[in-house]
C-alpha cells in the first residue's frame, strides 16, 4: 500500500535522476514514471574537483525547467546521506569530499537527494524492473568492481556510513571478492576484457566464464547467508554475459547454502534500459511533497 501511494504520487511530479559515472554522466527526466531525454555525457575521471562538478551542474542545467520539482543522484562513493556530502570516490580521484547537495540545491532551487550509485541501481529495480513483486532485494554490480544495494521490507538500507553491500571489500582466497567476481578477473588472470571474452563465446571462452561463475556463487553465498533476500538482481557489465557463467554460479552457490534456501532464491540480470538514470530518479519516492 506504501509503496502504491508513493508511486501514485511520484506520477504526478517531474524529477531528474543523474548517474556519475568514472567516465560518463548520464541523466534524465522522470515524469508520470516514464523516462525521456536522456543524456550523456562524457567526463575526465582525473579532472579537477570543481570542473566534474559544472558538468554535473551543465547536464541538469540542459534538462531542468520549472516544472522540475526534485534531482536524485547516484554516484560511486560514500555518502553522508543528511548533508548530502560525497567522500572517497571510487573514480572520480579529485572528490575526497564535496557537498554536492548544497552546491546543487543553491544553484535550482529544488530538493537534491544524493546516494551510493549501487543504491540506486536496487532502488531502480525495485520501482521498474525485476524487483516489483518483491521486498526483500539485493541488486549486485559486477562491472568493473562489485558492489550492492540493499532493500529489506521494501525500505532502502543503507548503514551507518553508506556503505552497506560493500561485498566486494570482503576478504575472498588470497585477494577479495571485487578480484575474482570483477571485471577485473578477466584482466588479471587472463589478459584479456570481460567483454571481448564474451564476444568470442567460444570454448575457451566459455570455459573461463565457468571458473568465473565458481567465485561468483561462493560470493553469492556469502550475500544469501547474511541478508537471505527474495531475489538477487545482477547489474553492471558482467551481468550481460549472464547465460555463460550462470549454471556454474548456481552450482557453486548450491554448496554453500540450504536447500531450502536455494529453492527459494531468484537470480535475475537485469533487463531494464537506463536503470542507473531511473534509481537516482527512484531517490527522490518519498522525498518530495
Amino acid at each position: 500500500m506504501v509503496l502504491y501511494i508513493i508511486i501514485i504520487k511520484f506520477a504526478y511530479m517531474a524529477v531528474i535522476g543523474v548517474d556519475v559515472g568514472g567516465t560518463k554522466i548520464s541523466a534524465g527526466i522522470v515524469r508520470d514514471n516514464k523516462l525521456s531525454k536522456v543524456m550523456t555525457q562524457k567526463i575526465c575521471a582525473r579532472n579537477s574537483k570543481k570542473k566534474v562538478i559544472e558538468q554535473i551542474i551543465q547536464i541538469i542545467d540542459q534538462l531542468f525547467d520549472s516544472s522540475i520539482k526534485g534531482v536524485g543522484i547516484g554516484v560511486p562513493a560514500i555518502v553522508d546521506l543528511k548533508t548530502g556530502t560525497v567522500y572517497e570516490s571510487v573514480n572520480i580521484t579529485s572528490w575526497s569530499k564535496v557537498p554536492l547537495k548544497r552546491i546543487l540545491e543553491r544553484k535550482f532551487k529544488v530538493p537534491v537527494i544524493v546516494n551510493n550509485d549501487a543504491n540506486c541501481f536496487a532502488l531502480g529495480e525495485k520501482y521498474f524492473g525485476e524487483g516489483k513483486n518483491y521486498d526483500n532485494i539485493v541488486g549486485l554490480i559486477i562491472g568493473t568492481g562489485v558492489g550492492a544495494g540493499i532493500i529489506i521490507n521494501g525500505k532502502l538500507y543503507c548503514g551507518q556510513n553508506c556503505s552497506a553491500g560493500e561485498f566486494g571489500r570482503i576478504p575472498y582466497l588470497d585477494r577479495n571478492v571485487e578480484y575474482y567476481c570483477s571485471g577485473q578477473f578477466f584482466q588479471k588472470e587472463y589478459n584479456i576484457n570481460g567483454e571481448e571474452l564474451y564476444q568470442k563465446a567460444n570454448r575457451k571462452a566459455k570455459k573461463i566464464f565457468g571458473i568465473y561463475g565458481k567465485h561468483l556463487g561462493k560470493a553469492v553465498s556469502m550475500i544469501v547467508n547474511s541478508i537471505d533476500p527474495q531475489i538477487i538482481i545482477l547489474g553492471g557489465g558482467v551481468s550481460k554475459a549472464y547465460c555463460l557463467f550462470k549454471d556454474s554460479m548456481l552450482e557453486s552457490l548450491k554448496e554453500w547454502i540450504y536447500k531450502k534456501t536455494f529453492s527459494n532464491i531468484k537470480i535475475k540480470a537485469s533487463n531494464t534500459k537506463n536503470i542507473a538514470i531511473l534509481g537516482a530518479a527512484s531517490l527522490c519516492f518519498g522525498h518530495l511533497d
